[in-house]
This record gives structure tokens, C-alpha cells and sequence, in this order.
């Protein structure tokens, strides 16, 4: 059977391999244009950022969530009209705490995950819905549409359908629609409460400030089940040097550091990355997957504190090559302690 061209078993050896070029744009990515503009973009300094992992658990089996994609279309699919299983989902989202140099701290939500019931159990134990309910979380910052990453908004809105709300500009009209109230009954995708907040939208390739020493970055590029763009944050930390957080890292590790370099300023201090880094997703470290954790040492991160699509075997070769990988606790799902999971937290400065 043939599908976009391609043989299923074909497709799904291919994402099986390590996924990098099927989901990530592969090469393209790495030849993505930055925009000129004159000198580094000075967007300050915070004192710390405080980061905990709410769920990095997208999926629990990546062959399972493979064969959905491919009985749909395969990496040409729309997420939308996906038959996921509801049984497969989980989701990805973390808590960022921001304090300024004066000492104000500000919180935000990266993400919102997937299944609208398990991320009701783990908004309930990190205490996610008492904060929103309180309004101490300020906004919801949505890395990109995809849906371990989007679907599971109806958690969210729950506890406050009025919270600001901060998206690429790249969402198809699928997404603007689940945000205003909708259910895509094949992909199993339901909000049912519609956002009454303010929706702020962020162009590829500006740089945003959000607090002082806190910017956010939305890279354009197509990813897999189509969906377009990811925007990431950057962190400037006094005394300690730039952190790189992102949901996925679509655009590649090189394409989002080297932005940093060449168009932040503090971006000749790297500190520390967290996040998906998507190199080995869904199966074994692949060659191009090798490489890139291979190219990794030249930044010399003080820190590297990397889960959910960043995959267990890149993980073990950044231990190997004696990269500063933060282990975690490997609770609530999360299946090795080489790397920060469920419930961990950790802190830059």
C-alpha cells in the first residue's frame, strides 16, 4: 500500500530511525534565513529561571503513535484527521517561573499537553489548577499546533478561560478554531470551553521580549502532520549566561542556538538548554541524530537538562561524550532518571 508516495513500511522505518528529517524539516532546517537586521537584539536580564517539568510524556508508545500517523497518511497526514488513540496520549508541558533582577516573579505555562483526563491527574498534582484558578499563571506560551503539545487545551481553559494566550503566527485555522470551542472527532481532539482571553500572535524571525531578560523567537518551517513553526524562549541569566528552552526544537538544535549567537545579546554566553531537542524521538539514534549530539559540544553548555522528544538514546550518547546531562527522578511515567522527567524542577541562577 502507497501512501503520499511513499510505502508505509517505508515511512515508518524511516521515523523509526530517529525521525529527524520526517519531522523536523532535516536539512532544510538547518539553511533556515535569519533576518537582517543590524547588530544583537538586547532584550536584559533576569536574576533566575526556574523550570519544572509538568509531563514530558507525549506519547507512550512510539511504534503505536507511528502506526496511527502512517493508517492516516504518514507524515504528510493532518494531525486533525488522525485516528490517535486515546489510550497512546499523554502530553508535554512545564511551568517557568521568571524572577527579575528585582526580584518579581512572574510564572507562565509552555504547553498544555494532550489528553484532556491525564492532564487533569497532573495539573492536580503539581498544583497547575490551583495556580490557574488563582490566576497566578500569567499566560499559556504554545510552542507550536501539534497536538501532545496543543490538544490537551480544554485542561487549561478550565480553570481559566480567560488567561492571555501566546501562539506562532504560523497556526492553520484548525487551531484557531479548537481555540475558540470545537472537537475534531477523528483526531479525538475536543476543547469545549472557548478562550475568552487575549490571543497574541508572533511573527517568524522577531524577537519578543516577555520580561526583562525573557524573549521568545518563532522559527518557520514545515513539521510533520502538518503543522508550521515553533517558537522558543531564551533566558538571559546575570552572572550565569544565556538558557535555551524549548517544546520541541523542530528547527534543529544548530538552527535555534545559532540564532542566540548571531542575534542576542548575551548569545556569546551559553548557559544551558532544556527541553524536546527532537533528535531520537521514537526509536534508536540514527547517523544524522549522532551528529548532531556530536556538534552539540561546540557550544559548551554548562548545562544540559533535555527530555521528552530529545529520545533515551541521544541522551546516552550526550552522557557518553561526558556532555553536563541533569538527571532526574524517572517518576510518575517518565522512564529513565538520565534525564529531567515528571514532577523534577530545576533552577538557572
Amino acid at each position: 500500500m502507497k501512501e503520499n508516495g511513499t510505502t508505509r513500511r517505508d515511512f515508518l522505518k524511516l521515523m523509526a530511525a530517529g525521525g529527524t528529517v520526517a519531522a523536523a524539516g532535516g536539512f532544510m532546517s538547518r539553511t533556515m534565513a535569519f533576518a537582517e537586521t543590524p547588530g544583537k537584539e538586547d532584550f536584559g536580564q533576569c536574576r533566575s529561571v526556574k523550570i519544572r517539568c509538568i509531563s514530558e510524556v507525549g506519547w507512550i508508545d512510539g511504534q503505536k503513535l507511528l502506526k496511527d500517523m502512517g493508517a492516516s497518511g504518514g507524515p504528510k497526514a493532518n494531525q486533525w484527521r488522525v485516528n490517535w488513540d486515546p489510550k497512546n496520549s499523554g502530553g508535554c508541558c512545564n511551568l517557568i517561573e521568571v524572577e527579575t533582577l528585582e526580584g518579581k516573579k512572574h510564572k507562565f505555562l509552555l504547553d498544555t499537553g494532550w489528553n484532556n483526563k491525564y492532564m487533569e491527574k497532573v495539573y492536580k498534582r503539581e498544583g497547575i489548577d490551583r495556580m490557574l484558578k488563582n490566576k497566578e499563571i500569567e499566560f499559556l506560551y504554545i510552542s507550536h499546533e501539534h497536538f501532545d503539545h496543543f490538544f490537551g487545551l480544554e485542561t487549561t481553559l478550565k480553570y481559566n478561560p480567560d488567561i492571555k494566550i501566546i501562539i506562532p503566527s504560523t497556526f492553520y485555522d484548525e487551531g484557531y478554531h479548537f481555540l475558540e470551542g470545537a472537537e475534531f472527532m477523528k483526531a479525538k481532539a475536543r476543547n469545549r470551553i472557548p478562550h475568552r482571553g487575549e490571543l497574541v500572535k508572533y511573527e517568524p524571525a522577531k524577537v519578543y521580549k516577555l520580561y526583562p531578560g525573557c524573549a521568545s523567537v518563532t522559527f518557520d518551517l514545515p513539521i510533520v502532520v502538518r503543522v508550521r513553526g515553533e517558537q522558543s524562549l531564551f533566558f538571559n541569566v546575570k552572572d550565569k549566561g544565556l538558557v535555551c528552552v524549548t517544546g520541541c526544537c523542530h528547527q534543529s538544535v544548530p538552527t535555534y542556538v545559532d540564532f542566540a549567537q548571531k542575534k542576542l545579546a548575551g548569545g556569546d554566553n551559553l548557559y544551558a538548554l532544556y527541553g524536546g531537542l527532537h533528535i531520537a524521538p521514537v526509536g534508536p539514534l540514527n547517523a544524522e541524530g549522532e551528529q548532531v549530539v556530536k556538534e552539540m559540544a561546540k557550544y559548551n553548555f554548562k548545562k544540559l537538562a533535555c527530555n521528552h522528544c530529545t529520545g533515551v538514546s541521544a541522551v546516552q550518547k550526550m552522557v557518553e561524550l561526558g556532555y553536563p546531562v541533569v538527571k532526574g527522578t524517572a517518576r510518575y511515567g517518565s522512564t529513565s532518571n538520565l534525564y529531567l522527567g515528571n514532577g523534577d524542577e530545576i533552577v538557572f541562577g
